[in-house]
C-alpha cells in the first residue's frame, strides 16, 4: 500500500452489521453451558444439551452484553443484573460425527474415533432488560 492511500474494513463498519434495514435491533450475548452466543429475538440457536423437554420455556440469567433497540448498551461485570433472555426448546438432536484419527509413523499404531456432540435447539422468545 502507497502513502496517503486509505486501507478500506474488509469487515465492514460495526453499525452496518447491526442494523437491520433501516433501524438498530435489540441483541444480547450470553453465556450457556460454559459457551457464549449471540442472540436477538426470533433466532433459532443451538446450545448444548439442555435437560429439558421440547416445548418447555428456558430463561438465561447469565447476559454479558446487551444492546437495545435505541442504541444504548449494557457491558456487565461479569454479568449485567436484571437482564434476561426468554426462549423456548424446540428440539434435540446430534451434531454430524467428528472423525478423529491419531497415528504415529513407523510404529503401527493407529486411533480412530468418531464424536457426535449433543445439542438443544432454543428458539429465543426475547430479551428483558430492567
Amino acid at each position: 500500500m502507497r502513502m496517503g492511500q486509505v486501507q478500506k474494513n474488509p469487515f465492514g463498519s460495526p453499525e452496518k452489521s447491526q442494523r437491520k434495514g433501516d433501524r438498530l435491533f435489540m441483541y444480547a450475548i450470553v453465556e450457556a453451558c460454559g459457551k457464549q452466543y449471540r442472540v436477538a429475538p426470533g433466532d433459532v440457536v443451538k446450545i448444548d444439551h439442555l435437560q429439558l423437554a421440547e416445548g418447555e420455556a428456558l430463561r438465561l440469567e447469565k447476559i454479558l452484553f446487551v444492546q437495545k433497540d435505541d442504541a444504548t448498551v449494557a457491558v456487565g461485570t461479569p454479568f449485567v443484573q436484571g437482564a434476561s433472555v426468554r426462549g423456548t426448546v424446540l428440539a434435540h438432536g446430534k451434531d454430524p460425527k467428528v472423525m478423529v484419527f491419531r497415528y504415529r509413523r513407523k510404529k503401527n499404531i493407529r486411533r480412530f474415533r468418531g464424536h457426535r456432540q449433543q445439542f438443544t435447539q432454543v428458539k429465543i422468545e426475547g430479551i428483558d432488560v430492567e
